[in-house]
């Protein structure tokens, strides 16, 4: 199951992935529309906090 980073909802499809780009530990999941409004998201690892 994987759950956007920014708005906690489950994401099948249609999502970005990536690594945090401060520490690479943890992954950051975006779903389209957090991604196309630029709402921001946290690392549970670092707390680098993202557009």
């Amino acid at each position: 199951m994987r759950v956007c980073s920014s708005c906690n909802k489950e994401v099948n499809f249609d999502f970005t992935e990536f690594n945090c780009p401060k520490c690479s530990k943890t992954k950051i999941i975006r779903c389209d529309h957090c991604k196309t409004t630029s709402k921001e998201y946290k690392c549970e690892e670092c707390g680098f906090i993202g557009p």
